[in-house]
């Protein structure tokens, strides 16, 4: 058992509070991290934690070590990428972090094609419509589709992609169909809402002929999963806001119409965003590129309908 690898978990284990939570993560069992954080407080001397039934926080000698441990870490796999470029055979792992469907559909379906290329390097995926902290909870790369604000971290487009206002043929039936903006937020109208703590997406941006309005929606549906919502205005309860191309063929078959085409929601940006010090790293450049050549192929595929491509890459 490496003294380096205990070091790993330890780091873990602070960053995500639980040492259960850390042992998933590193795909070791609650004894194995147990016994690697007890051989580390053993080898140094100290006790590392505080320990409650819920959660472990560092004591000061643990959060003087966590410092230090981080900087080793970080100049082991600073080493490590930098073989790997002058090598050309990039391994180690990836953690991931995608919204809940389109990560299912674009991320998670790429993953095995890119692991059959590149068998050194392990994606750990995790599905989530919340934006994750990624400098806490140590995420490499994240998807993002929408408004792009973290500006501490650096950003690799991939395309924007158009948004549209839509419901189904029995909701517009019997709730109406809204001709302008203010008939949207009147309370005749239900829109499904993406909300969890800290979203926004109850805050729609709409095109008008003067510019940008910022409109505060209302409905008496939200979920933190838009898939959800995208069920929900099929079985005809409300208004929803979405890209295009995860509609197109809704819109075709006439399950959904659009609504308010002369006033289209703002466009959503897709991206991968990762911390500036991964910049260099091989593996993640090379995932970034893969998964983006993958996302404008499948994008334009689902467009590949009436009216063609709707995006700009």
């Amino acid at each position: 058992m490496s003294y380096f690898e205990n070091i790993k978990v330890f780091l873990r284990v602070v960053e995500l509070g639980n040492l259960s939570a850390a042992g998933r993560d590193m795909r070791l069992s609650p004894a194995v991290a147990s016994n690697r954080v007890k051989e580390l407080e053993k080898y140094l001397g100290v006790r590392l934690f505080n320990r409650t039934t819920r959660q472990l926080t560092p004591t000061e000698h643990g959060e003087i070590f966590y410092q230090g441990a981080q900087r080793i870490v970080q100049a082991v796999e600073d080493a490590e990428a930098s073989i790997a470029s002058v090598s050309g055979q990039p391994k180690g792992t990836i953690r991931v972090t995608a919204p809940l469907g389109f990560g299912r559909r674009f991320i998670a379906s790429g993953i095995p094609e890119f692991h059959s290329q590149y068998p050194d390097i392990e994606v750990r995926l995790r599905l989530s419509d919340h934006n994750v902290d990624m400098l806490k909870e140590s995420i490499d790369i994240a998807f993002r589709l929408g408004t792009i604000e973290d500006s501490s971290l650096r950003m690799r487009g991939i395309m924007d992609c158009e948004r549209v206002l839509c419901a189904a043929p029995d909701y517009i039936k019997k709730a109406g169909m809204p001709n302008d903006i203010d008939a949207l937020l009147s309370d005749d109208h239900n829109c499904l809402l993406l909300r969890f703590p800290g979203s926004n997406e109850f805050v729609w941006t709409l095109t008008t002929p003067e510019g940008p309005r910022k409109v505060e929606v209302s409905g008496v549906f939200d979920s933190d999963d838009g898939d959800v919502l995208l069920e929900w205005a099929l079985d005809g309860h409300g208004i929803t806001n979405v890209p295009r191309f995860e509609v197109q063929k809704y819109l075709n078959a006439g399950q959904l119409v659009t609504v308010l085409p002369d006033n289209p929601p703002a466009e959503a940006k897709l991206a991968a965003i990762f911390p500036h010090k991964d910049f260099q790293d091989p593996k993640l450049r090379l995932f970034i590129d893969f998964m983006a050549s993958r996302c404008q192929k499948m994008v334009r595929a689902a467009l590949q309908t009436n009216g063609g491509l709707q995006t700009k890459i």
